[in-house]
């Protein structure tokens, strides 16, 4: 058993508040370069910080980051926001391999269910949240229509986010809800409003009540 398998195991052991696991896809290609990816990354941090600063939350709330870049990499296991000092910051290069990570994603996500049933630990719905400003360019087509069949059956909340330039109707796909543009540039407003929304179902009285997503006022181009 690996140093991360234990230190998870622990956790459910020492902490057996009821989870939400909280997978984010980034698209970290070339084009994310700039302004993009900086903005991308403060975001991030504002985003664990205000899950941080939750005592609910903090403790109920795991989150895991996988990057669609120059390669498909796992850059943060899920952990508990209570122990997440802060997250790398994220380069940007190489292409969209949007689906490779999707598939992670999911793979990833059935094995911490499992890990909480193991430990007999209750959990929220899970969340996938994936923001791209382009499309996939590699096979995508399956880990989209198994994204898309979980949501459909509330056993996963898909959010997919478009950032200026993106193909929305592709990346709508990855859901049983419409891909949502970003306004501009405004990472901090969705990671707050994120944040916000996975302390809001943290709260929540029971772990098998369906999701409603708060208005996407602030950020989102409606």
């Amino acid at each position: 058993m690996t140093h991360y398998e234990l230190a998870t195991q622990n956790d459910l052991i020492e902490n057996p508040s009821p989870r939400c696991p909280c997978m984010v896809v980034l698209d970290t290609s070339s084009s994310m370069s700039g302004a993009p990816i900086t903005q991308l990354n403060e975001g991030m941090q504002t985003f664990l910080q205000a899950l941080n600063e939750d005592e609910v939350a903090a403790c109920s709330v795991e989150v895991g980051v996988i990057t669609a870049g120059s390669s498909v990499r796992e850059e943060l296991p899920f952990t508990s926001a209570l122990n997440i000092d802060g997250c790398n910051s994220f380069s940007a290069g190489g292409m969209t391999p949007l689906g490779g990570a999707v598939n992670l994603a999911l793979q990833k996500l059935e094995e911490r269910k499992a890990e909480y049933k193991r430990a007999g630990v209750p959990y929220y719905q899970p969340w996938l949240v994936i923001i791209s400003d382009g499309e996939p360019n590699d096979s995508w087509q399956a880990a989209a229509a198994q994204a898309k069949q979980l949501s459909s059956q509330n056993k996963l909340v898909s959010l997919v986010v478009g950032v200026e330039g993106a193909n929305l109707a592709t990346l709508g796909e990855f859901s049983n809800r419409p891909a949502v543009m970003l306004q501009g540039l405004k990472f901090n407003a969705f990671f707050e409003w994120l944040s916000a929304s996975m302390s809001r179902v943290s709260q929540s009285a029971s772990t098998t009540a369906k999701v409603d997503l708060p208005p996407m006022d602030g950020w989102a181009s409606i």
